[in-house]
């Protein structure tokens, strides 16, 4: 499963949710409205994802990264970034 990274540590994130007026679950309830199946991003995880302290995370799922994006209407590569490429070399 594909998994971003976010930019400069959310503040990206933050920036846009200021300039469209919204807070963390304001946000969720707009992922919401624009994902297919009704279902969005739950306000734990959107807090996750735009946080700083320590229950913040810098990776998540790329549909979860694609929601936020859509609701924030930002394109999704000025707030995630694609994780290196792998170093794994073990064929499974």
């Amino acid at each position: 499963m594909t998994t971003l990274i976010r930019k400069a540590d959310g503040q990206p994130i933050r920036d846009a949710m200021r300039a469209a007026g919204l807070s963390g679950p304001a946000l969720s309830a707009a992922t919401r409205l624009v994902d297919p199946r009704g279902k969005g991003v739950s306000p734990a995880a959107v807090g996750c994802i735009t946080g700083r302290g320590v229950s913040a995370q810098d990776r998540c799922r790329l549909r979860t990264a694609w929601l936020i994006a859509d609701a924030l209407d930002v394109p999704l590569q000025r707030l995630f970034a694609m994780p290196t490429t792998s170093t794994d070399t073990v064929e499974r």
